[in-house]
């Protein structure tokens, strides 16, 4: 696991952007081999996504042969609704790069057989050729993706119940009325999420501190979803100072030191 521990949200945006646009560039997608990315909704990856629209409005960056992946939808809503992850992405990120709608995947909310949705989107996954990097946020309870605390650290896309906590913190969006937010969603599971050649999350404020001291030097366990990256080949997680406020200052020294020795 690397940790990068930066000052503050804007420039742990800035570092996972660049960090996001080199990997796909790097990897020179053409459209006979995309570049295959899962991305998250909410409110962290806000300014990554920003970055990454300024490169393209730059032209130093396309999304043209990229194919996404998202993480989740809500149960009941459907992609038009303004607090569905589909209108998110699409008012947030989609409209403003150069990607081909036919490339961007989000689960189907309003599916009729909502199972069949599930195995249809894991089937999707692997007929791109995996997911080549999932970025991604936490919860302040340590989930990633809707894999709530208890979630099986195998589990693959599927119905997850949101806890009252998760509820309670999605309410923001949805006039603060905790009736209106769904309790149910569509979500990748941590097993999907392990599949993905890299993973990357972005972790900002002093309430996630707790989820990220355990996903550093947690055990790893169910009801602490994200400490499931410990076994991740290639897990980086991105965070800034109030978020690194509960890590041992040991745990600070050495993540600091072998960045500087250049990792």
């Amino acid at each position: 696991m690397r940790v990068i521990i930066l000052e503050d949200y804007e420039s742990i945006s800035a570092w996972t952007a660049r960090y996001v646009a080199d990997t796909i560039q790097a990897f020179a997608p053409a459209q006979d081999r995309p570049f295959v990315l899962g991305l998250p909704t909410g409110s962290s990856p806000m300014g990554t996504y920003k970055n990454l629209i300024s490169y393209v409005k730059e032209g130093t960056l396309s999304f043209q042969n990229v194919v996404t992946f998202n993480m989740d939808e809500y149960v009941g809503l459907s992609g038009d609704h303004p607090q569905s992850f589909r209108y998110f992405m699409q008012e947030h990120f989609f409209k403003h790069i150069d990607i081909q709608p036919k490339n961007t995947h989000i689960p189907n909310g309003k599916a009729t057989d909502l199972t069949a949705e599930c195995l249809a989107y894991e089937q999707a996954i692997r007929q791109a050729g995996g997911i080549r990097l999932f970025l991604g946020g936490v919860g302040t309870d340590g989930h990633i993706a809707f894999n709530e605390p208890g979630s099986s650290l195998t589990s693959r896309t599927r119905i997850k119940t949101l806890t009252t906590d998760t509820v309670l913190a999605n309410a923001r969006f949805f006039d603060n009325n905790v009736e209106l937010v769904p309790k149910t969603a569509i979500t990748v599971g941590v097993g999907t999420i392990m599949d993905a050649d890299q993973v990357v999350l972005v972790i900002s404020g002093a309430s996630k501190a707790k989820a990220l001291q355990q996903a550093v030097e947690g055990a790893i366990s169910h009801w602490w979803t994200v400490t499931a990256l410990q076994m991740h080949p290639k897990a980086i997680l991105v965070c800034d100072n109030d978020a690194a406020s509960m890590l041992r200052p040991e745990t600070i020294a050495y993540f600091k030191d072998i960045e500087k020795l250049g990792r």
